[in-house]
């Protein structure tokens, strides 16, 4: 099947602690199974980390939500404010729940979508949550590890 799409990432984002500002890096070691090397979920020490499962193993956004956010809303959310680890530009996110995608030589199967919570609002702004409903992201599991980098590109496995 000849592949339909392919976007790029655009921004790598990650932090050590829960609550603490992300960091942008140029690129980062996804670690199968676990998560990206100096981010909080990878060391289980993220807000969330109490819930199971492999879902926050890899956060992304599109850029292109928090574009229509700004449009939409009149909300300006930087991609260091969605708390998200990865953003792309041209990758349909919510369409990868239950598929595999390759970011680099990394690949990842989407788990579900990371709709935006009443803490993301609490540490932002108002309207994040109505604006970024159904376009806050996906959860990923990394099934094969590497090195992801700001350009790579993303594409359906």
């Amino acid at each position: 099947m000849p592949v339909e799409w392919v976007g790029q990432v655009v921004a790598i984002q990650i932090t050590s602690r829960a609550g603490e500002k992300m960091v942008s890096v140029q690129e980062a070691r996804a670690i199968a199974g676990k998560g990206l090397e100096g981010d909080r979920y990878l060391s289980q020490i993220g807000k969330f980390s109490d819930k199971p499962g492999p879902a926050r193993q890899l956060t992304l956004i599109e850029i292109e939500s928090l574009e229509a956010l700004q449009r939409d809303n009149s909300v300006t959310l930087s991609p260091l404010e969605s708390r998200r680890n990865i953003v792309t530009r041209g990758v349909p996110l919510n369409h990868l729940v239950n598929r595999k995608f390759r970011l680099g030589e990394v690949v990842a199967r989407g788990i579900r979508l990371c709709e935006p919570c009443e803490y993301l609002e609490e540490i932002t702004r108002k309207k994040v949550i109505s604006g970024l409903t159904h376009r806050g992201g996906l959860h990923a599991e990394i099934l094969e590890g590497g090195i992801v980098r700001i350009g790579d590109e993303v594409s359906p496995a």
